[in-house]
This record gives structure tokens, C-alpha cells and sequence, in this order.
């Protein structure tokens, strides 16, 4: 099947709105972006911040540890002055819930003593305090120096160890999850807002994953941040959408008062061309018409000469004026012939172009689109042939053959009712050397017997017609080397349409470059 598009009456701008869209989108993700690397900035703050603060606290129980053994170096079990300090720091370090100690060979409380044994000779190899008896889902844990005469325990309560005052965050409604990790338990010291972790409306996820600054302490600060669909800017990406909608808008307003305006100084210059070449057959037909009968009153008066010569009584008077009127008859003869001269169309043979003829049809039916569109007329191109070779022509006097025949067809198709109102333009390819234009519509039809006067000048079938608008077109076609022509009416049509039909010659092929060597002068 032939190609076939259908010409709508008010044609989209469709790559302004892809613009547009394309625009409007890239925006908005610029500020989605710009909206999560804000997110992201601000998580990884707060989570080294939470670092931070959390390795000051782990840190200062070192220094606890190394002052409590800086403070009894030589106490002695039992010793009441060395273990009064002991019960002192829980008022002053509420983190700290109990301080032990152990001195000689003295064993550690019974329920923890395995555990705080163990972290006990871990911290003679290591130097430093050790962990014993974690409990991180209670937030307890103990902390042991290995120390000679007197080692030492502190009990450490997480949740005190938080700073309240110095945290960056709303521990109840931040959305960040902070936890102490350590052997694949956690202490959450915040749980983070709730709903964030729901996979239906999770954007993105950050994470944060620090060793605290403590060896004695090897805990792990995990904070983990979700971002939801809520916590875009969606009213600043809708401000944008609706701004550059407006700005779109405002340039497709200034994009048809242009394409108006152009169309307008299109039509005016088919006009004036119209007008001119109009003028030209009126002038031409005029000194067609008077030649005729200067030409016989030349004759008449040449032969009244010769015969008023043969019979000379007395008529010199009228033979002067007889002579004076051959020198009149030739004056007008000159002068309509000057007149033609002046107002006949140049030869357009020389002036031929190679012009894609698609194209052509387009623009004749983009300037027409108002008239198309008021009398709500169907238009169809159907192309016999995807891709028609480029055409000999004028592309004036193409444009203005074109714009007269689609003309013709809007007038004839008044008469008909809205719905019935089709006009088909077809490109086929006859020949190898042709392409072919019909302008078919679905009007009232031509009536047979003024089928074969179309053509003539001043013939017209519509009341106030001048009938030279055929005549001009022929002539134009015929100037530029092609032929339009009335096509029989089509079987069963009834008599209802007409259809022309524009023979153009088609271009020739572009000469293949060939490599030569220019030969040189001696």
C-alpha cells in the first residue's frame, strides 16, 4: 500500500513540546538531585558528627581507667582509703553504673568472673583496657584494665554515654538510624523515623560505617539513612514545570504570530505575483484583440491608397489623409506592441531549479492551513512512490500553480456540506521523466461542456470569476517545460469532482566526481 498521511487541520508543534517536556524534566531531576545530594551532605555531617561525640565519651573511660590506676599505685587488698574513691564516680560519670576492682589474688565477682578474667589477660597482652560481658541490646557492657597491684572494672551504661545535649539530631523524629554494632549484635542509640525503610516508597539509601576512635572499645557506629518519595521538592519541580510551561507558552504564542505573519507575506507575494502575471494575459489577450483589427485597417487603408492612386481627378487631399491614417494605424500597432512587450512573462525556462516536490506541497498546504481549517476541509496526501525524485521547476511559479488549483478546490467545495468536504492530493511517478501532481476534490463537479473551454482565457464557470486563473497556470507550466491538464472524469463518479493534473519533469541525476589531472602549460 502507497504511503499515506493525513494533513491536520492545526498541526501540534510537536518539537517545541518535546522541548519542553524534555526541559521540564531535566529540571526537575536537577532539583531531585540537588534535593538528595543536600540529604547526603547533611547525613554524612551528622554521622561524623555522632562519631565524633561517641569517640570523646569511649575515649574519656580509657582515661578513666588509666587514672584509677594512676590514683592506688601501691593499695593494698582491703585497703579502705584506696577504694574510697570507687563509689565517687557514678556521680560523677553517669555512664559509669558500677565500679570493681580487684586486688592480689583475689578473683573477680562470681556471675562475671569467666568474662572479666578473660578480658582481664587480654588487656595484660594488649596494654589497654578490654571489653567483657558485651550485652549491646541492653546497652551494657563492661570495661577492664589490667593493673598491678589492683586491676579494675568499670560497668558502662550506652544510653547515658549518649550526649543529649551536644547530638545533632532529633533523636524522635530524625529519619537516621544510628546503632553501636559489634559480633553481629547493636545497640540502637536512634532508631530513625519509622515508615523509611518501606520499599514501596524508598528513593535511595545512604549508610555510614565508622570504628570508634577507642581500641579498647571496638564498637562500630552504622548510621543509615532512607530517602522516600515525600522528601522531594515536589513543589519546586511543579514551580518549575509551571514555569517553563509558561515560557513554552508564551514562545509558541510568538512562534504562530510568526508563522501568521510569514504566512500572510507569503500569500501577499503570491498575490502580487498573481496579479502581475493576471495583468500580463489581460495585456496580452487586449493587444491580441487589437492587432486583429489594426492589422485589417492597415490593409483596408493600403489598398484605398493604391486604388484612390489609379484615379487622380482631384484627391490629393484624401490621398494625405489616407496616408495619415496608415501612419496612425502603424503608430497603435507600434504601441500595443510596446505594451506587450512591457507586461509579457519572461521566459521561466532558464530559471528551472531542481525542487522536491513533498515539500512544495507542504508549504502550499501550511499557507492555506487557516482557509482549510475555517471550511473544514479534509485533507489527504498520498504518495504512489516513498521517495520521488527531485522536479524541474520554477519554484514561484510552481508554488502559485499549486496555490490556484488547491484554490479551486476550496471554492468548489463551498457548495458541498461539512462532512463531505475531502480534497486529495497525489505524487506518482508515470515515468522514469515525470512526476505527476493531481488536485482532486469532491466538489459539485465540472459540467461537460465546459470541460473543454477550461483552459481558454476569460472562460470562467464561477459568477464573478475573471477566468484567466487556468490560463495563467497552463502558461506557466508550459513556460517552465511541463503540462496540466484536466483528467477525464473518474468511473462512477457521477459527475461530482474534478481533478488536475500537474507533469513535471524530473530532475537530473547529480554527475558522479571522477578524478582527472588538469594538464599544466609549458
Amino acid at each position: 500500500m502507497p504511503p499515506a498521511w493525513r494533513h491536520r487541520r492545526f498541526p501540534p508543534p510537536l518539537a517545541s513540546l518535546l522541548l519542553w517536556a524534555v526541559v521540564a524534566c531535566a529540571g526537575a531531576l536537577g532539583l531531585a538531585a540537588t534535593r538528595l545530594q543536600q540529604l547526603h551532605a547533611a547525613f554524612e555531617t551528622d554521622a561524623r558528627i555522632v562519631h565524633r561525640l561517641l569517640s570523646q565519651r569511649v575515649v574519656q573511660h580509657d582515661a578513666i581507667m588509666a587514672t584509677l590506676a594512676l590514683l592506688q599505685p601501691g593499695a593494698a587488698a582491703g585497703d579502705a582509703a584506696s577504694a574510697a574513691p570507687l563509689p565517687r564516680l557514678p556521680s560523677v560519670y553517669p555512664q559509669i553504673l558500677a565500679v570493681l576492682q580487684r586486688t592480689g589474688q583475689d578473683p573477680w565477682p562470681v556471675p562475671l568472673q569467666a568474662e572479666l578474667s578473660a578480658a582481664e589477660a587480654a588487656s595484660r597482652r594488649t596494654g589497654h583496657a578490654a571489653m567483657a560481658a558485651l550485652d549491646l541490646p541492653a546497652g551494657r557492657y563492661h570495661l577492664v584494665l589490667a593493673g598491678t597491684p589492683a586491676s579494675y572494672a568499670l560497668q558502662i551504661d550506652l544510653r547515658a554515654t549518649i550526649p543529649a545535649e551536644e547530638w545533632p539530631m532529633d533523636r524522635d523524629r530524625s529519619p537516621v538510624r544510628v546503632t553501636l554494632e559489634h559480633g553481629g549484635k547493636a545497640f540502637v542509640v536512634q532508631p530513625g523515623r519509622a515508615g523509611d525503610d518501606a520499599g514501596a516508597s524508598r528513593l535511595r539509601s545512604y549508610d555510614f560505617h565508622k570504628q570508634l576512635a577507642a581500641a579498647s572499645q571496638p564498637l562500630e557506629v552504622v548510621a543509615l539513612r532512607s530517602v522516600g518519595l515525600s522528601e522531594l521538592p515536589w513543589w519546586g519541580m511543579l514551580g518549575w514545570c509551571v514555569l517553563t510551561a509558561g515560557l513554552w507558552a508564551a514562545g509558541h504564542a510568538l512562534w504562530r504570530q510568526r508563522a501568521a505573519r510569514q504566512r500572510a507575506e507569503e500569500l501577499l507575494r503570491l498575490g502580487q505575483v498573481a496579479r502581475l502575471n493576471t495583468l500580463g494575459e489581460l495585456a496580452a489577450g487586449m493587444a491580441h484583440e487589437l492587432n486583429q483589427p489594426l492589422t485589417a485597417l492597415l490593409s483596408s487603408t493600403q489598398a484605398a491608397q493604391r486604388l484612390l492612386d489609379d484615379d487622380p481627378p482631384d484627391l490629393g487631399t484624401a490621398q494625405s489623409a489616407l496616408a495619415r491614417a496608415v501612419e496612425q494605424a502603424r503608430r497603435a500597432s507600434a504601441v500595443v506592441g510596446r505594451l506587450r512587450r512591457l507586461v509579457e512573462r519572461p521566459d521561466l525556462g532558464g530559471q528551472v531549479q531542481p525542487l522536491p516536490l513533498p515539500a512544495v506541497v507542504q508549504d502550499a498546504l501550511r499557507l492555506l492551513q487557516p482557509d482549510l481549517a475555517q471550511h473544514g476541509v479534509a485533507v489527504e496526501v498520498d504518495a504512489a512512490v516513498p521517495d520521488l525524485p527531485p522536479v524541474l521547476a520554477e519554484p514561484v511559479a510552481l508554488q502559485q500553480i499549486l496555490h490556484n488549483l488547491l484554490t479551486n478546490a476550496l471554492q468548489a467545495l463551498e457548495q458541498m456540506p461539512p462532512a463531505e468536504r475531502r480534497l486529495r492530493i497525489g505524487l506518482s511517478l508515470p515515468d522514469a521523466a515525470h512526476v505527476a501532481l493531481s488536485v482532486r476534490d469532491d466538489g459539485p463537479g465540472i459540467p461537460p461542456e465546459a470541460r473543454q473551454r477550461l483552459f481558454e482565457p476569460f472562460f470562467t464557470t464561477r459568477r464573478g470569476g475573471l477566468g484567466l486563473g487556468l490560463t495563467l497556470c497552463e502558461s506557466l507550466a508550459q513556460a517552465m517545460g511541463a503540462h496540466l491538464a484536466l483528467a477525464p472524469e473518474a468511473p462512477g463518479s457521477q459527475g461530482r469532482g474534478a481533478e488536475f493534473v500537474l507533469t513535471l519533469p524530473t530532475a537530473p541525476a547529480a554527475p558522479t566526481a571522477t578524478s582527472f589531472t588538469t594538464p599544466t602549460r609549458p
